[in-house]
């Protein structure tokens, strides 16, 4: 059957030998990612014949990835969907959960808990970032109307048919909470569906209609002007609070979801874990919710409202500060909710608001912040970027919605907050210092801060100013210091450079080369730049060579010793994702038991770095080996290592190539596993891992093939 008449899953199966040859099967965000009872079946050039199919790479033993590219979570799918994959006997089915909680089975970094935390969040919000860009180009459709005066969405007694609008966009953001709790129970591997439910049970009409219950006490919040509800329920006082939009509650419940799921798990038999571990979680993690963490979200939104009031009335200067400071920390957990309340409220009782004003300068300043990374992904040709940031862009000027940018991109990459905030920072002193004696910048009405709604506020000019300060600089921050490392910025630029100059010059690259492939940040590289470290090394060690040496005999084997004794790791298991890609070449990682560090191979040390974390040898075969000494190393800047080699020496195998304190490379917050690449991998038939969990230095651990 030929691949014009199967479908692409069909194809690919057929391709890597069938579906009983599949013992497992994972993707990535580009890959699939293959284990195969025999390698030798699955047929190279077949796979790569398949239109949907950019590259298919033998990794070496079982291991077998076929790059498919954005378009690979419905291609893997479909082939899950295949009934031969369904019967196949050995297939697994391992989830990317399993596949990636192996891979964060180490530390990463200095603040583990904060890079989990962050990790958490982007995971809970990630895979709803095309219904969050779709809601929100809803809303950029709405202000336009709004904005030329088509219809009023603000007025109660508009058209039926735009409260049908309305609800497009509204069914996203409203649950949300339960969108948030799904994801996050995915993410700390449970049954989602149980999060998903007790946060459903919020949301029940039974819940919602005991506000109106004849046994409700209600308050009214002087701060915020609205009513505080509570019922007893078994005798015990619950507030009854409006959780649509809250995304604070959902998370913090999950985790503590997950702890009652893993915990039954553990003392219910497994033949009975389907009925009761679920039923047990709910019965009593929905109680919990409802009277302790639901009220809990909403106290603390409540509490920074009220906080922010007082400021505003005591010190201006400090609130017009405050505000774009404080909303990046607050939207992403939603804790922002309580303060449109407040706005609201002012809007009512004064006749004006002036939160909106301030918080329009961090507004712009995440959008300044997404335009720089749209400006990068042109540049750089990065499409699935450029297509996310594009629209997270277009949500945010003409809708005014932050969260798009935020989940999309913001919470991926770390080095764009802080850039970020000195954008808020700036756009909130030029807000203070331009109504220094005034009430601020204000509006009478509730809008989004969007370029639509500019004309609300008051003094206009002023307002304008300030967003574009925070616009700007947030723009220029990210444009000319990048949103990804600066080994990860080298790495696109080298890429660049090497077309340009059609890979002429390579010599002086060498130790540019290595640097820029050794990841400095457990942020995931992009697809573009992670490429281009590969060949950026490559094209280094390839460039010493002699000029004229003899091409090995195809079939000529080299093999590659362990440089230090100590447990042998997969390359996907190592902590870094550019490593674990396989984007630097096929090979392993040892965890150090000394402070010895041997050459693996006999050969030209081609690249050695100054701080001895990282050297490059090739081999009088042509094999061009990596040894990069620990997980993000560079950053220690030489402390801890003490080179024996450098630059255009000729090693032994087995001979010393540096003694490191991996004590002291502990101590400082870095993973100390020693990653062993095949960096011209593409160049050769065959990089095999010889399959030892421990080896001794000097043991053979890879065995490359011409």
């Amino acid at each position: 059957m030929s691949t014009e008449v199967r479908s692409p899953a069909e194809a690919i199966i057929d391709g890597i030998g069938g579906a009983q040859n599949v013992t497992s099967l994972t993707h990535c965000a580009t890959r699939l990612r293959f284990e195969l009872a025999d390698s030798s079946k699955a047929d190279k050039e077949a796979l790569e014949a398949i239109p949907k199919v950019m590259g298919a790479v033998p990794q070496g033993g079982r291991n077998y990835q076929v790059v498919i590219g954005g378009d690979v979570a419905t291609v893997y799918d479909q082939i899950m969907a295949l009934p031969q994959m369904k019967e196949g006997g050995e297939h697994t089915g391992r989830s990317n959960d399993d596949v990636k909680a192996a891979a964060r089975a180490k530390s990463k970094g200095k603040v583990p808990w904060l890079d989990a935390f962050f990790e958490y969040l982007s995971d809970s919000f990630r895979p709803i970032l095309g219904v969050l860009l779709g809601a929100s180009l809803v809303i950029a459709f709405a202000s336009v109307l709004d904005a030329f005066e088509v219809v009023d969405f603000r007025s109660p007694d508009k058209p039926a048919s735009w409260f049908f609008v309305d609800a497009m966009w509204r069914s996203v953001f409203f649950f949300l909470p339960v969108m948030v709790a799904y994801n996050a129970g995915k993410k700390l591997r449970i049954d989602p569906w149980v999060p998903a439910t007790i946060m459903l049970a919020l949301f029940t009409p039974e819940f919602l209609n005991l506000s109106e219950n004849p046994a409700v006490q209600c308050v009214t919040n002087d701060t915020l002007g609205a009513e505080q509800c509570s019922i007893d329920i078994f005798g015990m006082p619950m507030q009854l609070q409006d959780y649509g939009g809250n995304v604070f509650v959902p998370l913090i419940m999950a985790a503590v979801a997950a702890l009652f799921y893993k915990g039954f798990q553990k003392i219910i038999p497994s033949a009975v874990h389907m009925v009761f571990v679920p039923f047990l979680t709910m019965l009593f993690v929905i109680p919990l919710t409802a009277f302790l963490i639901g009220p809990f979200g909403v106290w603390a939104g409540n509490g920074i409202g009220a906080g922010l009031s007082w400021m505003n009335d005591n010190v201006p200067f400090v609130f017009a500060l405050a505000i774009p400071m404080l909303y990046p920390f607050l939207v992403p957990l939603g804790l922002h909710w309580p303060l449109n309340a407040l706005m609201l409220v002012n809007i009512q009782t004064l006749g004006y608001d002036f939160i909106q004003g301030p918080m329009g300068a961090w507004n712009f300043a995440c959008f300044g912040a997404t335009a720089g990374v749209l400006a990068l992904s042109i540049r750089d040709h990065d499409t699935v970027m450029r297509q996310t940031s594009g629209s997270a862009l277009l949500a945010g000027l003409l809708g005014g919605v932050s969260e798009p940018s935020l989940y999309g991109i913001h919470l991926r990459y770390k080095r764009i907050y802080p850039r970020m905030l000195v954008g808020c920072f700036a756009g909130g002193l030029t807000v203070a210092l331009l109504t220094l004696g005034t009430n601020g910048i204000t509006t009478d009405a509730f809008v989004f801060t969007s370029l639509l709604t500019i004309p609300v506020f008051t003094p206009m000019a002023k307002y304008a100013i300030s967003i574009a300060v925070a616009f700007v600089v947030a723009f220029l921050l990210i444009f000319f210091t990048d949103y990804r490392t600066p080994e990860e910025r080298a790495e696109a630029k080298a890429a660049r450079e090497a077309a340009e100059r059609g890979e002429a010059n390579a010599d002086n690259a060498g130790d540019a080369a290595l640097a820029d492939a050794s990841p400095t940040s457990t942020e995931t590289a992009g697809a573009a730049g992670a490429g281009a470290a590969g060949a950026a090394t490559a094209t280094a060690t390839k460039s010493d060579a002699p000029a004229k040496a003899a091409e090995p005999a195809a079939g000529t084997t080299t093999d590659i010793a362990s440089p230090a004794a100590g447990e042998v790791v997969a390359m996907a298991d190592i902590d870094d994702p550019v490593f674990s890609a396989g984007t630097l070449g096929d090979g392993v990682g040892i965890v150090p038991e000394n402070n010895d560090v041997y050459s693996p191979v006999s050969g030209t040390v081609v690249s050695a770095m100054k701080s001895g974390h990282a050297y490059g040898i090739k081999t009088s075969d042509g094999v061009e080996v990596l040894v990069h000494i620990g997980i993000n190393t560079v950053k220690m800047k030489g402390e801890g290592f003490t080179p024996a080699v450098k630059k255009g020496d000729t090693v032994k195998k087995g001979e010393l190539l540096a003694t490191v304190d991996f004590d002291k490379v502990r101590a400082a917050g870095y993973d100390t596993t020693i990653v062993l690449a095949v960096t011209n991998t593409k160049a050769l038939a065959a990089v095999s891992p010889a399959g030892l969990k421990h080896a001794s230095a000097g043991d053979t651990v890879i065995t490359t093939t011409r």
